[in-house]
């Protein structure tokens, strides 16, 4: 898996997320337990990950969205 980008907005990750779901891009979120854990500092962003043999397609997506800023 390769990482799209990182956050600690919930949000722009939800979001991320569905388009990548209806696309049909398996994705998934790293990090979030640490992120629980560590409180509302907003230390530890949490991942994105998808599939490395689809990132192109998916990095795509997110820049169609208007997301080219948060990438990694």
């Amino acid at each position: 898996m390769t990482e799209l980008f990182r956050t600690n907005d919930m949000v722009l990750l939800s979001f991320a997320e569905t388009l990548l779901k209806d696309a049909g891009i398996a994705c998934a979120v790293f990090d979030q337990n640490m992120s629980v854990i560590e409180g509302s500092l907003g230390v530890l962003p949490r991942r994105l990950l998808v599939d490395s043999d689809r990132v192109d397609e998916a990095r795509r997506l997110m820049v169609d969205a208007g997301l080219e800023a948060d990438l990694k």
